[in-house]
């Protein structure tokens, strides 16, 4: 007669840290998401849009 034996149904004792990673994981995803998706830093603001007085000042005959 040949026995048949299976795996325990029952969720093992230490459930929690088995769902800790990813938890874990899913916060660092959303946490940097969310400093990204509502950054004030607004890169545009901050480029030179043109020459400025020094270069107007070694180039004295051209004008914008």
């Amino acid at each position: 007669m040949a026995t048949i034996s299976s795996a325990s149904l029952h969720a093992p004792a230490n459930s929690h840290a088995g769902l800790a990673k990813p938890l874990a994981e899913l916060r660092a995803f959303l946490r940097q998401f969310i400093a990204k998706a509502f950054s004030t830093y607004r890169p545009e603001l901050h480029y030179m849009r043109g020459p400025g007085p020094a270069w107007h000042a070694k180039h004295p005959g051209h004008s914008n």
